[in-house]
């Protein structure tokens, strides 16, 4: 029985208008994680990742330069959570 892990990110930065939120989702889909992500009215992007602890943080590491658009000043971590309920990433809209 493997352990899930789940986190939710704010990222900073130049982060929205870059496909980061496209980016994210093709990434945490090819790590087989489940969650979320979604722009923040501040400019900001967060995001929730729940799947094995050594995807879960590798993600966490990618989002700290994203795509090759993005400018990331700054990944904030909240550790825990509930997984999400649907096995899938997706991409929230507002």
């Amino acid at each position: 029985m493997s352990a899930t892990h789940t986190v939710s990110v704010i990222v900073k930065g130049r982060v929205q208008g870059v496909s980061y939120r496209a980016w994210t989702q093709a990434e945490a889909r090819a790590r087989g994680l489940s969650g979320y992500v979604r722009n923040r009215d501040d400019g900001s992007v967060e995001a929730l990742f729940s799947g094995p602890p050594e995807a879960v943080d590798h993600m966490v590491a990618l989002c700290r330069s994203g795509p090759p658009a993005a400018r990331v000043t700054d990944v904030s971590l909240r550790e825990g959570g509930d997984p999400p309920e649907t096995g899938r990433f997706e991409i929230l809209r507002g």
